[in-house]
């Protein structure tokens, strides 16, 4: 019997090793995304509480959601600016590791995402929890390479396929964060490289799921495929979303580009002004505020808005999220996206009602499309955004409608000659750098 050659036994240990390694580390992003979602629901419910308390107070409790959220923004930009790349979503760092444009940061970097990201989005600023958990995996990942003295390329890997499984675990959607990683981060599809965020993205979320439990993020009753006939539709309501996240995408890089001339205003006495901006708007109306998850829930469960409230609410959320954005916390885009896109998928069908048959989509599955189709228009990522949305609300059934306004907004997008947000993103770190 011939012998196994040395080197092609070392070859699979290796590879065995790096596997192993990206399981345990997976259950680290788990148990630390989970936590940190946690603490984000806990926050939340904390903020309602203070302004309950605040309404009791008349005309000075107003002021009370001001100050909070512009405390909160000072707190964590103040935290975010000692840290390289703390702040703001970090998918674009991600990028550019995997690019060898960057190298990872780790040292501190989690503990700033995680307390800076709780304090700013648990302040009320419009920012998302998944920038946050994807750096936060992706550092996770790196570190685990280099303590399991894995070589350069499989550390690398195992940055990307955890920064998948933090996307994973911030939406419960394991399958959208493997597509992430292929679609959005790589834009190539490794055997290797899905294995190990297929492993990682496993274990993150069975982990995080004793901590947050396996409940949608946004459960939906059983919405019917709607008629074929309706496609059309849907391709127009695709086109539209993917101009309107052209326009964010442009809104969100102007924003940063005009703080950036502001070299008198110290960072941090900016962020809170810009807190305090989004404060007047918490005073004003909870909901205008945040994440948005709470928004999104109300209207796929069929609230019924006017068409002027639906407008004032998509204005309104579409200049604070860049606004909050170049506050320089730590803090994602995505999150309120889905909020932006659930609110102009429902503007969509309130103005169609009227012309539509008897028998067409109602009002939630226009906001699930909408949802996916703004998403891909800001992110230039189609099947990461249809399936993200599908696992969040579980509508399969809308998988149809849902890939033909992504495809509308992505051609539509890039016709407009609209980058992907990241790719600028990561650009003007480079260039910072």
């Amino acid at each position: 019997m011939s012998a196994t050659p040395h080197g092609v036994r070392s070859g699979r240990w290796r590879s065995g090793r790096t596997f192993v390694i990206a399981a345990v580390a997976g259950c680290l992003v788990g148990l630390v995304g989970g936590g940190f979602r946690w603490c984000l629901l806990h926050a939340d419910r904390l903020r309602g509480s203070v302004l309950e308390a605040a309404d009791g107070l008349g005309a000075a409790g107003r002021l009370v959601p001001v100050v909070l959220t512009a405390a909160g923004a000072a707190a964590a930009c103040a935290i975010a600016r000692r840290v390289p790349h703390a702040a703001g979503s970090g998918i674009q760092h991600v990028e550019a590791v995997w690019r060898q444009e960057a190298e990872p940061r780790t040292a501190w970097l989690l503990p700033a995402k995680f307390l800076g990201g709780l304090i700013a989005i648990g302040s009320g600023l419009v920012l998302g929890r998944e920038g946050p958990i994807v750096h936060m995996g992706a550092a996770i990942g790196s570190t685990a390479g280099r303590h399991g003295r894995l070589d350069t390329e499989d550390t690398r890997m195992l940055h990307t396929a955890l920064g998948g499984a933090g996307l994973a675990v911030a939406f419960t959607a394991p399958l959208g964060g493997l597509l992430f990683v292929c679609e959005e981060v790589t834009r190539t599809v490794r055997p290797r490289l899905v294995l190990l965020t297929l492993v990682g993205t496993v274990t993150a979320e069975a982990c995080s799921r004793t901590v947050v439990g396996d409940a949608l993020v946004l459960p939906l009753s059983a919405v019917p495929a709607p008629p074929l006939w309706m496609l059309p539709v849907f391709l127009l309501s695709g086109m539209t979303a993917g101009a309107l996240g052209a326009a964010y995408s442009a809104l969100v890089v102007r924003t940063l580009e005009v703080c950036d001339r502001l070299t008198r205003v110290p960072l941090v006495a900016r962020a809170a002004v810009i807190g305090a901006g989004v404060g007047a708007l918490m005073a004003f109306d909870p909901l205008l505020t945040g994440g948005g998850d709470q928004l999104s829930e109300r209207l796929l469960t069929g609230t019924s808005l006017t068409a002027a409230a639906l407008l004032l609410c998509l204005a309104v959320r579409f200049v604070a999220g860049p606004l909050s954005y170049a506050a320089a916390t730590p803090g994602g885009l995505f999150a309120p996206l889905l909020a932006l896109g659930a609110l102009w998928g429902t503007l969509t069908h309130t103005l169609a009602a009227p012309v539509l048959p008897a028998g067409s989509a109602g009002p939630a599955a226009f906001a699930v499309v909408g949802m996916a189709a703004l998403f891909t228009g800001v992110v230039r990522a189609p099947l990461t955004g249809a399936v993200l949305v599908v696992e969040m609300t579980g509508t399969g059934a809308l998988l149809l409608p849902l890939l033909t306004a992504c495809f509308a907004a992505t051609v539509t997008a890039d016709r407009l000659g609209s980058e992907p947000i990241y790719d600028r993103l990561r650009q003007r770190m480079l260039d910072r750098a």
